[in-house]
């Protein structure tokens, strides 16, 4: 199934705003993650199991858990502040 995957902030710097990828069905965002990971270098640093990042489906807040779907939309981005 393909999706897209969208990047935000220093996520976005490092690794462009977006990407389409085919994943195994059964996929869940916490393996897009891993497989995402093995796409480059960049991938892997910025994607790395034990940086904190925050995970969005279909523009709503999710955990590594949430299934995905042919034809959703991921985002990665990093944890916000505000001030």
């Amino acid at each position: 199934m393909r999706i897209t995957v969208k990047y935000f902030a220093s996520v976005r710097e490092a690794l462009g705003p977006q990407e389409s990828i085919e994943v195994p069905e059964g996929s869940t965002v916490g393996s897009l993650r891993v497989l995402l990971q093995s796409r480059s270098s960049a991938h892997a640093e910025v994607l790395a199991s034990g940086r904190v990042l925050r995970a969005a489906l279909d523009q709503a807040l999710c955990d590594e858990s949430a299934r995905l779907r042919d034809g959703v939309e991921v985002a990665f981005f990093p944890p916000v502040t505000g001030g």
